[in-house]
């Protein structure tokens, strides 16, 4: 994917807070991938106030680079993709069936952004756009072997060019989605952009769906539940009762400039309240 739209690397760099090798170089891939996962949170809010999802440059830049948000994948992966590129990675945008919460063997809508990166003459995974359960590092387009990232040990699965991506957690092997290695385009992306920003269905209109990835850990908020998954002590959960909690934690722990909405409040009153939207 690549677009002819301005692009301001230094503010993105800024925006992730890395000041390294600009190399096109695996050192510099994993750093980006790290600095973004630290920087950019994952958040549906505009789905909710049923605001527009604008995946074009210009937009992206806007609201994730200079208006402190965060966003999803198709947002995340499509600000990062355009980062290694001006880099001068060799970048592959690929779309996925998600398999994360399904039943198994369900044939779900491809709605998931994922790259490819070649380094070296070496295919890599990237994701910066998985919420809670993202990869936190890429991995070498390789089945069957597990890998390390800096939280969990992912691995990929493969079976007549269709693959699967698991990760471990306690010792069991669940499965986040499924690609293939055709490339996919901007078109791909919007369609399945416009569907979960208006079928009744999408989980993104139904509550709130927050990630952050910090070192050791990883922060989610689903509903009014704000939980956070230690490597090293577990998980501990604990309700928002109030919209007062519940933005205070937006802006804070998972450190969101807030949209100026008026449905914002009461919708978290409503997240607070009931769980829902």
């Amino acid at each position: 994917m690549t677009s002819l739209e301005p692009f301001d690397l230094e503010g993105y760099l800024a925006r992730i807070g890395y000041a390294g090798e600009r190399s096109a170089s695996l050192a510099t891939l994993a750093a980006l991938h790290a600095g973004h996962n630290q920087s950019i949170t994952f958040e549906n809010l505009d789905p909710l106030l049923r605001r527009p999802v604008a995946l074009d440059l210009g937009s992206l830049q806007a609201k994730l680079v200079r208006g402190g948000r965060g966003g999803w994948c198709f947002e995340q992966n499509r600000l990062f993709a355009t980062a290694l590129q001006a880099l001068g990675f060799e970048v592959t945008t690929l779309i996925a069936r998600v398999a994360w919460n399904q039943p198994a063997g369900a044939i779900t809508g491809r709605t998931h952004m994922l790259l490819r990166v070649d380094v070296g003459g070496e295919p890599w995974i990237a994701d910066v756009g998985f919420g809670g359960q993202t990869l936190t590092a890429p991995i070498r387009l390789v089945p069957g072997v597990e890998q390390a990232t800096p939280h969990e040990p992912y691995r990929l699965l493969e079976e007549s060019g269709r693959y699967l991506l698991q990760f471990c957690v306690g010792g069991d092997w669940l499965s986040l989605y499924a690609f293939d290695l055709v490339p996919a385009h901007a078109i791909d992306y919007e369609m399945s952009n416009w569907y979960l920003c208006t079928q009744g269905s999408s989980h993104f209109l139904q509550s709130l769906v927050v990630a952050r990835i910090e070192p050791g850990r990883r922060i989610t908020l689903r509903g009014n539940e704000l939980a956070t998954h230690s490597l090293a002590d577990g998980t501990q959960r604990r309700a928002l009762a109030t919209a007062k909690e519940l933005r205070a934690a937006l802006e804070g722990t998972f450190h969101l400039r807030l949209p100026d909405d008026a449905k914002l409040d009461p919708m978290l009153e409503r997240i607070a309240t009931t769980g829902k939207a």
